[in-house]
C-alpha cells in the first residue's frame, strides 16, 4: 500500500526536505539553553537506549500442502546514512571498537541513523545456505510494510470481506495457507520512521525521507541481514508494493556486489510522469491519460457502466490498450491543433470504454484524472469509487465536489490492518510491547525528496522532469543478464494502473534479447491484489513459481 503517498509527491520531484536552524546568541540565558537541551534531549531520547533485544518464537503453518516448522526472528537492525558511517557500526547502532571514531558529545548531533525493524522466517531444518530468502517492503512513500507482512505471504493473514466494510472488531487472523514458506524464508521490513522503524541523530529526515537515502538504508540493511544470518550464498529476491517497485529499482542498482536472482513488482510505478493522480500539473505529457484508461473501462466493465456491455473483460481490454496508445494517444498529442470532429469522435470512443458522458470528455478536453473518474462514473448515485480498487464504493462526501475526497478501499481495510499488526506484533511475535507501532510516517520531519540520480546519471539536484527510476532497473539487468523481473497487478488499480507498468517496462534501455527475463500476471482486483482471496491464492502460485524457476534455470 498503500497509503500511497506518491498521489501527494507524483510530479517533477524537486520536493527538498527544508531545515529549520535555530538561530542562537551569547547573550541567551543559560535557562534557554536548557531548554532547548531538554528538547533535544527528548527527541533524540530513544537513541540513548539500547535497542529492544531480538524476540525468537517458533510455529508452524500448513503451506503448499505441508506443515512447515519455522522460527520468527523480530528484531533492528541500525544502519548509517552513508556507506561510510554505516561501516562504523555494530548491528545494535553502537560505534565498532576499531572505528576511529569518537562519538558525538550529544545524540542529537551524532551522524544519522536508522533503526529498522524486520520480521524474519526462517524454515526449521532446512540447509540456509542454499534456501531462497526474499526482502519484503510496502511503499507509501512513508508506508509501513504491515499491508505485505498480514496480507501476502507471511504465516498469518488479515481476512476481510472483499469489496465490503466490515462492521469493526474483532477482525478475523488465520493461519495462511498461502505462505510462501515452504518455498523461501521471508523478511518483512519497515521503512526507517514507520511501522517500529526509528531515525535518529543530525539531519535525520534529510538523510532518509528521499528516493535514494531510502535506497541507501534497504541497501545497507539487507548488506547486515545477509551478514548477521549467514546468507550470503542464499538466493536472493526483492518484493516491493506500490512505491516499493521504485525502491525495489533503485535498490537493485544500489547493491553492487550483490546477483538478485529476481524481483517481484507489485502494482507498479517507476516514471510518476505517468502517473494518473494529477497530470493536469503536468501539462503536455499526456501519455498518464492514456495509460489509465484500460483501467477505466476495467471498472466500468465491473460497473455494467458501458453503453454495450462485451462478454469478456480480457479481450475488451486488449481493444482498449490498442486505441489507448493509438488514435487516443494521437489525439492527444495534437492538443489545441485537434480538429473539433476527430475530438467529438474520441470521445464518443472514450464514452464507449469508460461509461462517461460524452459532454464530460470533452469539457475535460478528453483528460480526465483519476479522482475524477472516481467521482463521476456513479455521479448520479451519489458514489465514489475507490483509488486503490475501484470495486470498493462509498456515498460521496460531497455530491458538488469536482473529484473523489476519500478512497473507499483505504477506509474498508485500515482499521482491520492496523488492528492485527498491533495484535499480531505483541502476542504472536512478542515484541513491541511498550512502542507504538507507525503505520505511516508523519510529523513535521516528513517531507519526501523525489530527486534521484540514476547511475550514470547527473546529480540528483540536476534533475529535470518527474522522478524516473526506469533506468536503475534497466542497468541492474544489463549488470545482471541472468536477473529475472515478475510484474504483476490488478486491473481495477488507479493509484498505479496496471498499462502503466506494462508500458514502463516496453521502454526499458534494455536489449531485446532482456524482454524475455521479464513475466506479466495481472488480475481481476486492485492495487492490493491480496485482499481478494482467490487472487491471493493465484498469485502466491505465480509467485512460487517465479522462485522456483529461478533456481532451475527453467
Amino acid at each position: 500500500m498503500v497509503v500511497d503517498w506518491h498521489s501527494i509527491f507524483f510530479r517533477y520531484g524537486l520536493l527538498t526536505l527544508a531545515a529549520s536552524l535555530a538561530a542562537s546568541s551569547a547573550a541567551v540565558a543559560q535557562d534557554k539553553a536548557e531548554e532547548r537541551a531538554s528538547a533535544q534531549g527528548a527527541q533524540s531520547s530513544m537513541a540513548q537506549v539500547a535497542p529492544e533485544p531480538d524476540s525468537i518464537t517458533e510455529g508452524t503453518v500448513i503451506a503448499g500442502g505441508q506443515t512447515i516448522a519455522y522460527k520468527a526472528v523480530a528484531g533492528t537492525l541500525t544502519v548509517g546514512a552513508t556507506d561510510a558511517e554505516d561501516a562504523t557500526l555494530g548491528f545494535d547502532g553502537k560505534l565498532l571498537a576499531d572505528s576511529g571514531v569518537k562519538p558525538a558529545a550529544n545524540a542529537a548531533d551524532a551522524p544519522a541513523t536508522a533503526r529498522m525493524f524486520y520480521a524474519a522466517y526462517f524454515k526449521k531444518d532446512a540447509a540456509a545456505e542454499n534456501r531462497p530468502v526474499t526482502f519484503i517492503y510496502n511503499g507509501g512513500p512513508g508506508s509501513a510494510t504491515m499491508w505485505l507482512h498480514l496480507g501476502t505471504f507471511g504465516p498469518r493473514r488479515v481476512v476481510v470481506p472483499d469489496t465490503e466494510h466490515q462492521e469493526g472488531a474483532p477482525y478475523s487472523v488465520v493461519n495462511n495457507q498461502y505462505s510462501l514458506l515452504d518455498v523461501t524464508d521471508l523478511v518483512f521490513i519497515d521503512a526507517p520512521g514507520t511501522g517500529l522503524s526509528r531515525t535518529f541523530g543530525k539531519d535525520k529526515a534529510k538523510a532518509f525521507y528521499g528516493v535514494d537515502g531510502d535506497g541507501h538504508a534497504f541497501e545497507h540493511f539487507i548488506r547486515r541481514f545477509l551478514t548477521k544470518y549467514g546468507r550470503w550464498n542464499s538466493p536472493k529476491y526483492l518484493f516491493g508494493e506500490s512505491y516499493g517497485t521504485p525502491r525495489s529499482a533503485v535498490l537493485a542498482a544500489d547493491l553492487r556486489g550483490i546477483d538478485l536472482n529476481g524481483i517481484i513488482l507489485l502494482s507498479q510505478i517507476l516514471s510518476f510522469d505517468n502517473s494518473v493522480d494529477g497530470p493536469t500539473a503536468n501539462p503536455g505529457v499526456d501519455q498518464a491519460y492514456a495509460l489509465a484508461l484500460p483501467s477505466y473501462a476495467a471498472t466500468a466493465f465491473y460497473f455494467k457502466k458501458l453503453p454495450v456491455q462485451p462478454p469478456a473483460l480480457k479481450p475488451f481490454l486488449a481493444e482498449v490498450e490498442k486505441f489507448a496508445l493509438g488514435d487516443y494517444m494521437t489525439a492527444l498529442l495534437q492538443g489545441s491543433e485537434l480538429p473539433e470532429t476527430q475530438s467529438q469522435a474520441i470521445a464518443e470512443k472514450l464514452h464507449n470504454y469508460t461509461g462517461l458522458p460524452v459532454d464530460y470528455l470533452l469539457r475535460a478536453e478528453l483528460r480526465v484524472v483519476g479522482s475524477n473518474f472516481s467521482k463521476t462514473l456513479k455521479l448520479e448515485e451519489g458514489t465514489t469509487i475507490g483509488r486503490l480498487d475501484t470495486r470498493f464504493q462509498g456515498p460521496d462526501i460531497d455530491r458538488l465536489s469536482e473529484g473523489a475526497q476519500y478512497d473507499p478501499q483505504s477506509d474498508a481495510i485500515t482499521s482491520a490492518w492496523t488492528a492485527a499488526i498491533n495484535d499480531y506484533l505483541r502476542k504472536d511475535l512478542k515484541y513491541g510491547l511498550q512502542e507504538t507501532y507507525l503505520p505511516r510516517a508523519g510529523g513535521g520531519d516528513f517531507n519526501w525528496d523525489m530527486r534521484h540520480r540514476a547511475p550514470g546519471g547527473p546529480a540528483g539536484e540536476s534533475q529535470e522532469g518527474g522522478t524516473n527510476v526506469m533506468p536503475d532497473l534497466a542497468y541492474r539487468m544489463k549488470m545482471n543478464p541472468k536477473m529475472k523481473i515478475m510484474l504483476a497487478g490488478g486491473y481495477f488499480d488507479l493509484a498505479t494502473p496496471f498499462f502503466e507498468g506494462v508500458y514502463e517496462m516496453h521502454h526499458l534501455q534494455i536489449p531485446a534479447a532482456l524482454q524475455s527475463n521479464i513475466s506479466y500476471h495481472y488480475y481481476e482486483a486492485g492495487h492490493m491484489i491480496y485482499v481478494k482471496e482467490d487472487v491471493l491464492k493465484q498469485f502466491g502460485a505465480d509467485v512460487a513459481e517465479f522462485i522456483k524457476s529461478t533456481q532451475t534455470g527453467k
